[in-house]
């Protein structure tokens, strides 16, 4: 980042506040020596849900090569940047990077290609959305503590979890645009109905910032997976005037620089771009809805974390390139059509015979077929990739070679 950026440390007013959260479900004795936002930060890493990540795909599954980004490494990148915004507009950063390391924890084996399917297996039971079953597993699936379970994490924790993409209800108590057609997870209504998340509200600063940071994350590691794998070169590149404007200006300063290095290097002016802008802007919106409290933020309106114009454009061209050269080579989708056979294929046979799940799962399937539905996904969604294809293998009798 520039030298002439300023980082402010003290929390501003708006910040989330540890010593002021709303709480825990289940109460708790205070930690002498962590912060409660700094709690809900180490349990999530101490999750199973959260080592499952190293075998989860981000876009390629990981049995191609052993540096392409995981769903792991991918979440500790948005964490990074997560706490530099943060840092930056003097946030909690604990909050922050909270946010940003639990934001995938309820994503499936195979990327989206295997909640897609998951959700199409589904779609008779309510479906599968991956912060619904985020929450589901922070708040029930995860069995490590005495008194609960789940992790037992603050309000603010999980309402930035269900709401870093914004409210989830217009202030009418009708849901959001992006809810419309299904209407909004079950999941997520019996929980807020237990333990309010306000629904109708945008999240905390801190989880705006750590929504931003894995759009961040997104670009710029997808640019180098692809270029790394061969789906496109840096010549193709220029087609995006933001890319070939940092590509000029690379090539201006380091003439001849071998390949390798100009890929690290227009990776980091990627990341480095989008966070500059990010501060700025949102610098801006703060100071002009000067809000009082973290409450102030939530009743905004609208985000007050985001981009300028500017780079929102950049971040949409980059989308558009990526969106047929990456997402959908050729490569990339028998990859895609390999990993929603065997989703589809292990539904189908746990719900027909949910004996041949493990015991814990073959018990929660005990009863009507919604409830073996939702405890069949529920098993599914924790595998990681090669569980899956070992499982698909033991099921079914065939090799399933993602290559």
């Amino acid at each position: 980042m520039g030298a002439s950026m300023q980082f402010p440390f003290a929390r501003a007013a708006f910040a989330a506040d540890p010593g002021r959260s709303r709480g825990r479900l289940v109460l708790e004795p205070s930690s002498p020596t962590r912060t409660e936002f700094q709690r809900d930060r180490d349990r999530v890493i101490h999750s199973t849900a959260f080592r499952r990540l190293a075998y989860k795909t981000q876009v390629f599954v990981p049995l191609d090569g052993d540096h392409y980004r995981t769903r792991l490494t991918h979440t500790i990148e948005v964490a990074q940047i997560a706490r530099a915004l943060a840092r930056a507009l003097a946030l909690d950063e604990d909050l922050a990077e909270a946010l940003a390391l639990a934001h995938d924890l309820g994503h499936t084996p195979f990327g989206h290609t295997g909640e897609e399917a998951l959700d199409a297996c589904m779609a008779p039971y309510g479906g599968f959305d991956h912060n619904a079953h985020a929450l589901r597993i922070v708040t029930r699936l995860e069995r490590r503590y005495a008194g609960f379970d789940g992790l037992n994490l603050t309000w603010e924790t999980l309402e930035g979890l269900v709401k870093h993409n914004g409210p989830l209800r217009t202030p009418q108590g009708l849901p959001a645009k992006r809810f419309g057609r299904r209407g909004i997870p079950e999941d997520i209504l019996a929980y807020d109905n237990l333990h309010p998340l306000d629904l109708d509200t945008h999240a905390s600063a801190e989880a705006q910032g750590a929504a931003l940071a894995d759009d961040i994350a997104y670009d710029a590691h997808d640019i180098d997976d692809g270029l790394r794998a061969g789906l496109f070169d840096l010549d193709d590149l220029i087609e995006v005037a933001f890319l070939r404007g940092l590509l000029d200006e690379i090539g201006c300063r380091h003439p001849g620089l071998e390949r390798s290095r100009v890929i690290h290097e227009l990776v980091r002016r990627i990341i480095t771009r989008f966070v500059e802008d990010a501060i700025a802007e949102s610098r801006k919106r703060l100071v002009a809805a000067a809000p009082a409290d973290a409450d102030g933020v939530r009743r905004a309106g609208g985000p007050l974390v985001g981009f300028s114009a500017e780079i929102v454009t950049a971040d949409r061209s980059i989308k558009a390139f990526l969106y047929p050269r990456m997402y959908r080579h050729r490569r990339v989708v028998e990859e895609r059509r390999m990993a929603d056979r065997v989703v589809r294929a292990c539904f189908a046979r746990f719900m027909a015979d949910p004996t041949i799940m493990p015991g814990e799962w073959a018990q929660a399937a005990a009863g009507g077929e919604r409830v073996r539905a939702r405890a069949v996904a529920d098993y599914i969604a924790g595998m990681t990739d090669r569980y899956a294809l070992k499982r698909f293998e033991e099921l079914f009798d065939e090799a399933a070679e993602l290559r």
